[in-house]
């Protein structure tokens, strides 16, 4: 019965572990970051969080050319490079199978588009596994 009972406490867990979170400054220059979406009309940027306690790379240097980077659109996390370290694959590889385990179940897939939830229909399921094998073939077939 304790068995049971950590058991369903880890699964419940679990998606706390991969969480969405939300990043954006406030009119006096104070970053925020909350679970919850900023207010409408402020510009945000999404985190996506891993649990893990060390970034993926290293923070790009900051730039000495006296400009804002306030006025240029910021590439979201994803677009970032990342080095191509063995702990960077390994993390890279274990997204991945675990995406594909998703893709591959019979339950629903959740996608986050413009800040709502849509559920993912078959044709993007199909293509979405598709993608996601094309890439652990590419960067995991060889580890």
């Amino acid at each position: 019965m304790r068995r049971l009972l950590i058991a369903t406490a880890l699964l419940l867990v679990a998606p706390l572990v991969a969480a969405q979170a939300y990043k954006w400054k406030d009119a006096s220059g104070t970053v925020h970051y909350s679970d919850a979406p900023p207010p409408q009309g402020t510009q945000y940027s999404k985190i996506s969080t891993n649990g893990a306690v060390e970034p993926l790379a290293a923070p790009a240097p900051a730039s000495s050319t006296g400009t804002t980077t306030e006025s240029r659109p910021k590439p979201a996390a994803s677009q970032l490079p990342v080095a191509d370290t063995p702990e960077n694959r390994a993390k890279l590889c274990a997204t991945l199978k675990s995406n594909m385990e998703t893709l591959n179940s019979a339950g629903p897939v959740v996608l986050q588009e413009g800040g709502q939830q849509k559920v993912m229909n078959a044709d993007q399921r199909k293509q979405q596994q598709a993608t996601n094998q094309a890439q652990y073939q590419q960067y995991c077939s060889g580890s």
